[in-house]
């Protein structure tokens, strides 16, 4: 069954239809798996039905609706079967968390980890309501499929009659979710540990304690390996927001395409779960969003999530190694991937991988050949979220929970929350919470001081605050508190928090600055420095953004923090480098008219560019002329801070240092200005250009002009493209990552939450789908969605269509 009322004028035969879909479709049936998906402006779906089951059909439906290539795409990599399809040297598709890995790299590395023993453990350790919504979503994906392909019409013509678009199993689905929380860990090493085989009988052994850290290349550390991925957010408690009540604004920067975008929803089962927001497709709770009493954010963390053990191996066998004086062979596991072959005929390869009680091996010759495995010595990698299979639970729980008092007190009891901070706000209550409270390796002082081995010394500066121990002694495995939740992991009492009346705030720098007025410290070095190191020009924006904001310096009305003015002053594109530093620099550069541009052997007359730039207003706002010569310029500077600055980082004044452009650094900052100017020119764009010409989504065949733009040039509102500006200009078309769900939050006294969100890149990824890029527009025009939540409100919106769908 399958009927859409809409809003508005509704003929008989509508009115009809919606009769017969009422008793052909609700609770009167003997399925379980039913639900009503109703569509409000933008096309954000609010699934509500009667079970657990049935809530998960209707979210599945809905998000294979919106996104079924995407989604089918995702569901081969976790399944390990890219190469079978696609070949095993083709790169994934989309960008993620992985990034863009070879298929066949990707292929063994789900195999590896995403095992059925690991995901049939993590589907046992949940509630049966939480097992009943996964087997609900995998029924709803699936039923949907069966119905486009049994219609008509271009939904999903990229892949709607694809061999690899198949039916899913609940068990892919806990791969995907398994998948998602090793993000902070081993998703960073995936091409490491998916080449990580013992060596040739004949290999001689390695040297590895006499590398030097600038021998070794520099890993990725971050989840998703690239700068600017993360977020902004704050929590603005009721003192500070007048009438208005706990304010909070949530603004992960994150991927626009592929399997990690955020799917926007209401999930609704009456008297048991009420919760709007986001979650990475394919996973059925709200990871970011509210309820009628909370809302929450996320950020990336600076909390190492993994760390590395040093192996002794045995003499004369290399896939054994010794514990405490005692030889343990490791668990060996042959895994035949598939390959898609150029003739189009499909080949098996096999790779031997390895695991041991510590973690899978991991391939660390990748960073520098002497730390290859050897007859002497291999490399374990561990992730903490391993083990880790309380992450839905925790998120479920925080849909229902009823007070920021009981968010906290979730979060503690679960420390679940993989990778990321959290900022929090509850009705009723005049504070703001923030934490880095979830999974993180516990290790002491003495354990740092005493397990850290040579390579380990050598790794410190290129991997700072990862544990790297001799794997040899027990005595060097993580520990556990006496209130962990988790054997290794740190126990929450030892975590970073705080709750603060005026505001807290995170974007992406460690727990230090939560409040810039007060800063906290005293926490295990894993979680990231404190008063040691310059904040992001990002994070340092940020804070001065909220301080002026409460001392009503920042030429809004007033100094309270307001639903209004925070949807106001987040969207301003303010960039902190040009705000700090542009007149010192164009002081500098455009002294001569002329610059040679050594690298090129080119002379560039900079006077336009130095004139553009003088006028320009020091934004990324859509009219904003001259950004992206900026942009340019900023990002080609090849300077240290002690290189570039006068003024040295200070934690007594953390916003306001580095600063001043040394005179010193002149001819460094004149190649790279002349560099930019001569690819602005290259480019075809003007010198003055707006920015929403240079930067910009394509949807429908349009441009949509843009605002915003990457984080390293100290952009606030961030607008990260993949392309350079030779290539068009910069388009988010394609892996590109910026803002993505927002949300401004609060609860007035006595009334209901109000939401105002925006889902940059649309509801659906399908070019035929009416929500392709409708959100998109409203973006780029600054008209935030006042998102229904009550039901009143949601069938009065004045997009409303609803669907039952059931088995």
């Amino acid at each position: 069954m399958h009927h859409v009322i809409r809003r508005g004028r509704r003929p008989l035969a509508l009115l009809l239809l919606a009769a017969l879909a009422a008793c052909n479709g609700g609770g009167g049936s003997d399925s379980a798996n039913q639900a009503e998906i109703r569509r409000t402006s933008m096309g954000v779906p609010h699934i509500k039905s009667d079970s657990w089951s049935g809530a998960g059909f209707g979210l599945g439906y809905a998000q294979a609706e919106d996104n079924l290539c995407t989604m089918a795409d995702s569901f081969l990599t976790y399944r390990g079967e890219r190469s079978r399809h696609f070949g095993g040297a083709a790169l994934a598709v989309y960008d993620s968390t992985i990034e863009r890995p070879r298929n066949i790299d990707s292929d063994f590395f789900h195999r590896h980890l995403l095992t059925d023993a690991v995901v049939n453990e993590a589907r046992q350790a949940q509630s049966e309501d939480m097992r009943a919504l996964m087997a609900g979503f995998a029924a709803g994906y699936n039923r949907y499929l069966q119905v486009l392909r049994a219609g008509s019409g271009n939904a999903h013509a990229a892949c709607r009659n694809a061999a690899w678009v198949q039916p899913i199993t609940e068990q892919d689905l806990w791969r995907r979710v398994y998948q998602a929380g090793l993000a902070g860990g081993y998703s960073n090493f995936l091409a490491a540990i998916a080449n990580a085989t013992p060596p040739a009988a004949a290999t001689v052994a390695a040297a590895p304690a006499a590398l030097h850290s600038a021998e070794i290349a520099t890993p990725r550390m971050q989840v998703g390996g690239t700068s600017g991925i993360g977020s902004n957010m704050y929590g603005f408690g009721a003192s500070v927001t007048g009438s208005d009540g706990p304010v909070l604004f949530g603004n992960p920067h994150w991927y626009w395409t592929g399997p990690d975008r955020f799917y926007q929803a209401q999930i609704t089962i009456p008297g048991k779960l009420d919760v709007s927001g986001v979650s990475f497709l394919g996973i059925p709770v709200i990871q970011i969003g509210f309820n009628e009493n909370v809302a929450w954010s996320h950020t990336v963390s600076t909390a190492r999530r993994f760390g590395f053990f040093q192996l002794t191996l045995a003499p004369g066998d290399a896939t054994s190694y010794l514990r405490d004086g005692t030889a343990v062979k490791m668990q060996a596991t042959p895994i035949t991937v598939d390959v898609r072959q150029d003739s189009g005929a499909v080949a098996p390869v096999t790779r031997t991988l390895y695991k041991t009680t510590l973690g899978p091996l991991v391939n660390l010759g990748l960073l520098n050949p002497q730390l290859a495995w050897s007859q002497n010595t291999a490399f374990v990698i561990r992730d903490i979220n391993e083990r880790n299979f309380r992450m839905l639970r925790n998120w479920l729980r925080w849909g229902q929970a009823t007070s920021i008092d009981e968010f906290a007190a979730i979060q503690r009891q679960e420390s679940a929350i993989p990778w990321v901070n959290t900022i929090a706000v509850g009705r009723g209550n005049n504070r703001a919470w923030y934490a880095d409270i979830g999974t993180v390796p516990n290790v002491s002082a003495q354990q740092v001081a005493t397990c850290t081995t040579p390579v380990g010394q050598a790794m410190a500066a290129v991997l700072p605050n990862t544990p790297f121990f001799d794997g040899a002694r027990s005595a060097c495995d993580w520990q556990s508190d006496a209130d962990s939740v988790q054997p290794g992991a740190i126990g929450p009492a030892r975590m970073p928090s705080l709750w603060r009346e005026d505001y807290v705030g995170n974007m992406n720098d460690s727990y230090w600055l939560s409040n810039a007025t007060a800063p906290l410290t005293g926490f295990p070095p894993i979680f990231g420095p404190t008063g040691t190191q310059a904040q992001s020009l990002r994070t340092r924006l940020g804070h001065t953004m909220a301080l002026a904001r409460l001392d009503g310096t920042d030429g809004y009305a007033g100094k309270q923090a307001t639903s209004e003015i925070v949807r106001q002053m987040t969207l301003n594109s303010r960039v902190f480098s040009a705000e700090r530093s542009k007149t010192q620099v164009l002081d500098l550069v455009c002294a001569q008219p002329q610059i040679v541009v050594t690298a090129e052997s080119r002379t560039v007359d900079v006077t336009d560019a130095c004139s553009v730039l003088r006028a320009w207003n020091d934004t990324g706002n859509p009219d904003a002329r001259g950004s992206h010569v900026w942009d340019e310029f900023w990002t080609r500077i090849e300077l240290s801070d002690g290189e570039l600055y006068a003024v040295p980082f200070s934690a007594a004044d953390p916003l306001n240092t580095p600063r001043d452009i040394q005179a010193g650094a002149a001819d460094a900052l004149r190649q790279a200005f002349g560099t930019a100017v001569l690819r602005v020119q290259q480019s075809g764009f003007a010198l003055d250009a707006p920015r929403n010409q240079v930067l910009y989504s394509t949807r429908g065949g349009e441009r949509v002009g843009l605002y915003g733009g990457c984080s390293e040039v100290g952009y606030f509102t961030i607008t990260c493209a993949a392309t350079s500006i030779e290539d068009g200009g910069y388009a988010m078309d394609g892996p590109a990552h910026g803002n993505s769900y927002m949300q401004v939050v609060n609860f007035p006294a006595g009334g209901a939450v109000q939401a105002y969100t925006f889902l940059t890149f649309s509801v659906s990824d399908d070019p035929a789908s009416a929500h392709f890029g409708d959100y998109t527009r409203r973006y780029a025009a600054k008209q935030w969605l006042r998102v229904p939540f009550r039901e009143a409100d949601i069938t009065a919106d004045p997009a409303y269509t609803t669907v039952r769908v059931k088995e």
